[in-house]
Order: structure tokens, then sequence, then C-alpha cells
């Protein structure tokens, strides 16, 4: 019998709202235990790299352009940086600023002297995610990812020591190129946010492989598709009674996590159609539930997720 698992977002975004008796008493009775957190954690429970590494920007430029095979690549990602009193924070980037080709086509000219002059040309396949090649002998800093960035002080997060030095220039130079283009001022009259900065992360090379146990890997996240796409994976046809992957991680209600997705599941387990149901919420909180499980009866009903 296939098994379903699903990839949902840390258990804190639900609100700690109250639980159906029967999701709550499932969640009671089901196996329980913690992974690494955060959305790397969460992927690489599912998707075995080899080498094991984890170079997002190779594999979403596999994804974007495939042609990410022979060389490194490492994410400049447009985002808007707002200053306050102690610095400045990120608040937006990728598709979070609702940008087009043309976006791309606009800002990408002013940009690229700056970093072909460096050694690292810089070209955007798709309109949210901007790349620079970079070349075999390239030296790199730790760079942190953005999901760790967006919202925090920007200086906390720069690269440092000798290696990082040119990367904070190459940004700050970028900054300057962007504040000062044209197309920035016409985004602010449209209401949009401007482009005003780069983020540089997750530089890498194409894995050798990429593995996974599920048939199915369905979503439509960037990073999660390109895994798919590597491990030769699709998104499968409706009622296949394979092991499937489903990413919820954009749910934000209880109510329609509750009704529409686990009550129907849990029929499907308790009816023997489904093996197993597998929770893998973003926090590291993991449930396995099975319908022999039913004889737990002595469990209390789980008040909240999260409790």
């Amino acid at each position: 019998m296939p098994i379903a698992t699903l990839l949902l977002p840390p258990a804190a975004r639900f609100g700690g709202g109250a639980l159906p008796a029967g999701v709550a008493s499932a969640l009671a009775r089901a196996d329980r235990s913690r992974g690494e957190a955060g959305e790397r954690g969460q992927l690489r429970r599912h998707f075995q790299l080899i080498p094991d590494h984890w170079p997002v920007a190779a594999l979403t430029r596999n994804l974007d352009a495939k042609d990410a095979a022979g060389a490194a690549w490492l994410r400049a990602d447009p985002c808007f940086i707002h200053p306050d009193l102690n610095g400045a924070r990120m608040l937006s980037h990728g598709d979070a600023l609702g940008l087009t080709a043309e976006d791309a086509q606009h800002l990408l000219p002013a940009l690229q002297p700056l970093f072909g002059d460096a050694g690292f040309p810089i070209d955007a396949p798709h309109p949210a995610r901007w790349y620079l090649r970079l070349p075999p002998e390239a030296r790199l800093p730790e760079f942190a990812a953005v999901a760790d960035v967006l919202g925090d002080d920007l200086f906390a997060h720069l690269p440092d020591g000798d290696t990082g030095r040119r990367w904070r220039a190459l940004l700050t130079e970028a900054q300057v190129i962007l504040h000062a283009h044209p197309w920035n001022a016409r985004r602010l009259q449209q209401g949009k946010p401007s482009v005003n900065s780069l983020w540089f992360w997750g530089a890498g090379t194409l894995p050798d492989f990429v593995r996974t146990e599920f048939k199915q890997v369905k979503g439509t996240e960037p990073l999660l598709r390109a895994l798919a796409k590597l491990a030769g994976v699709g998104g499968g046809t409706v009622g296949e009674d394979v092991d499937a992957l489903v990413d919820l991680r954009a749910l934000r209600s209880i109510d329609i996590l509750c009704r529409e997705v686990l009550q129907p599941l849990l029929a499907e387990v308790a009816q023997g159609r489904l093996d197993a149901l597998n929770l893998d919420f973003e926090d590291g909180g993991l449930f396995v539930i099975r319908h022999a499980q039913r004889w737990r009866f002595w469990r209390k009903p789980l008040p909240a997720l999260g409790a």
C-alpha cells in the first residue's frame, strides 16, 4: 500500500487552534519524533544528494536554464532593503517583488559590467532568480541563506573575513547602481517596491545524483521541483497508488489543513488504502500515522499542533 508524506510549515504558523476530535486523536496515537528544523533539514529528509552538499543555486539553475552542469553557481537574488535606525532590513526578495522579464531586462544591463569585470557573469533565466557563474578557482565565504536574512538586520548576515570583503564591496557597488537606476523610480510610481539590493547565497555545483524514495512529488516551489527533476520523479496522476510527497508549506489555515487534507487522508488510512500518513513540519516535528495505532486509545487527544 502507498505512503503519503506531507511537507508542512512550522506548527506555530497555525496559531495553536483547536483540532477536530478525529485529527486530535490520530495525532496523539501517532509515532512522534523530531528532525532538523528549517527548509534544508526538511528537504534533506526526503532527498539524498551525492556528493552530500546543498548547492541551491546549481539546483535551481538546472531547473531554470538547464545549463548548470560543468560550472559553479551563486544566486544573486534581487531584493528590497529598507533602512532603519539600527541599519537595514531585507523586507522582500525574489518572487515577492512581483518581478517580470521586463524588470530584469532593464536592471541587469546596469549590473553586468560590475560582475563581468569581477569574473562573475550575471544573468536571470527567471525574473525572480538571478545567478552568478563562478570560475573554478573562486574562493567563497560562507553566505547566509536568504530565508535566514528576511526581516532581519542585513549587516548581521554579511560575509566576513578577508574572503568576504570582496563580496561586501560587490554588494555595496550593486546597491549604488540599483538605487540610482531610473527603472526603480518607475516601479515606485507603480506602487511596487524597488529592487535596491542583491543577496548572494546557495553556492555550489550540481550533484552527481539526487535520490528519493517517492514516485510522485507534488508541489510548485522551485527548489522542490529542481530536486524532483534531478531525481527523475514527476507529479504523477491523480489516483495513482504510489508513495507520494506533497508540498503544503504554503498553508496557513488550521481549518483547511484539517478539513480538506488530514481528515480525508485519515479516512484513507482507516480504510486500508494508505499504509501510512507522514506529517513533516518545517520546525522538525514528525508524525507517522498508521491504522494499527487505533489501539492506543489510552492516549489523550492532542489539544493543538505543537502541543
